[in-house]
């Protein structure tokens, strides 16, 4: 009975220290959130603006540029000064003097080359043209003029052709000096001369003489489409002409009347041939 008693009294006892225990940890946590009062504020004080009406707004002025450091200036801070063209006006044009005109000796071998055409006797033609002509001025009066010459065997001029020309004037004087050129001498091949020749008047350009050293290979066979058909004959592919071959003492006899080129000659080629194959358009 007594036991019974006891165990009673711990029981109560361990209820009523729970419960405090409980009551105690409430109190803590409930005051955790509760905010504490507001620190009494400062006093704020009040500005009144006076509103007057609008006056029409005036663009700031830019601030004053300060005023250059009279110090020396070293050279490499020195501003870089562009140079400038002077007026056209003031520029004298270019201008190329007429080449000599050929000398009878000059005359006399061309009378005598007989290869590509007679070749040194065109050239010797054109030079004898452009030497009459004068001074080719920058301008508009500067321009090439192409024809299409014949020449009888005895050195009579038949036949002048104008095939085309950017200038009036290089065409006249190039007419003009071929009416008052000196009687030429015979044709190297005693038959009629046919070429034709481009006589450029500029002052930046002149005819370079040509070059010899190949005047005796054989020409490359002229290039024919092996496609072409014109729709009703048979279709026959023609195989392309073999190029020529010279017999060796008739090269041998060739190389010997071939005339010594000169530098002037070599510097001609080469210029023509970087106009012709150094065109930017050839690479696209």
């Amino acid at each position: 009975m007594q036991i019974h008693t006891f165990n009673r009294f711990v029981a109560v006892f361990l209820s009523v220290v729970l419960h405090a225990l409980l009551i105690v940890g409430a109190g803590h946590f409930h005051g955790a959130f509760i905010s504490k009062p507001e620190a009494p504020k400062a006093e704020e004080d009040v500005v009144f603006l006076e509103v007057t009406p609008d006056s029409p707004r005036r663009t700031p002025s830019a601030p004053p540029r300060p005023a250059p450091d009279p110090s020396p200036v070293s050279a490499s801070q020195a501003p870089r000064e562009t140079a400038v063209a002077p007026p056209a006006a003031d520029r004298q044009p270019a201008f190329m003097h007429a080449p000599p005109a050929p000398t009878a000796q000059e005359w006399a071998l061309a009378a005598n080359y007989s290869l590509k055409n007679s070749k040194r006797y065109r050239y010797t033609w054109g030079q004898q043209v452009r030497s009459m002509m004068g001074t080719a001025v920058e301008g508009p009066d500067q321009g090439i003029v192409r024809f299409r010459i014949e020449i009888a065997p005895d050195g009579t001029l038949t036949r002048v052709e104008t095939l085309w020309t950017t200038s009036l004037v290089a065409e006249n004087l190039a007419r003009k000096a071929i009416e008052n050129m000196p009687p030429l001498p015979p044709t190297p091949t005693g038959k009629p001369l046919i070429f034709e020749k481009t006589i450029s008047f500029q002052p930046f350009d002149s005819d370079g003489p040509p070059l010899y050293k190949n005047d005796c290979l054989p020409d490359p066979p002229a290039f024919r489409n092996p496609f072409m058909w014109d729709g009703k004959s048979p279709q026959v592919r023609t195989a392309p002409a073999p190029s020529e071959k010279l017999d060796p003492q008739a090269l041998e006899e060739c190389l010997r009347q071939l005339p010594e080129d000169s530098i002037e000659a070599e510097g001609a080629h080469d210029q023509r041939q970087l106009e012709q194959w150094g065109s930017s358009k050839l690479g696209r």
